[in-house]
């Protein structure tokens, strides 16, 4: 069963026991190129990612308020409404708010990333092998180096 807000989908929150990611960003391709970066698990034998996207800031704080996610993926180059501010009301509203990673434009806007209280950046052009290590560390699969 599926509840639709906005421009988002909630699946049930039993449908699986692996690790549920809330992605967002107003462009597909950029949704797409991090769920391919990241794949469908963080390790061989790993359960299965659950994906929940959001191309909206509303659609993110509607899905926020009805489920529970382990890492929230946000696109701080969205249009209307970047993923750093986004950060920032989700760290500030949201109870038990769950890691965040900030895609940026480039590295050296990581201190703004910095400033919305990012648990992580990765910065464009996204490097698949980047995005799968910053969010197998942010969901504690991997030690940090």
């Amino acid at each position: 069963m599926s509840l639709t807000h906005h421009d988002a989908t909630v699946p049930d929150e039993g449908s699986r026991p692996g690790p549920r990611i809330l992605l967002h960003s107003d462009d597909p391709a950029v949704r797409e190129r991090v769920r391919t970066a990241v794949g469908p698990r963080l390790a061989v034998g790993a359960p299965e990612i659950t994906w929940h996207e959001a191309a909206t800031h509303a659609g993110v704080m509607d899905m926020a308020d009805v489920a529970s996610f382990d890492l929230v993926i946000l696109d701080g180059e969205a249009d209307k409404s970047g993923g750093m501010g986004l950060c920032r009301q989700m760290k500030d509203e949201v109870y038990g708010c769950p890691p965040v990673v900030v895609l940026t434009g480039r590295p050296q806007d990581a201190w703004l990333a910095s400033w919305s209280l990012a648990d992580a950046t990765v910065s464009r052009p996204l490097d698949a092998i980047e995005v799968q290590r910053t969010v197998a560390q942010q969901l504690g699969a991997v030690r940090p180096h």
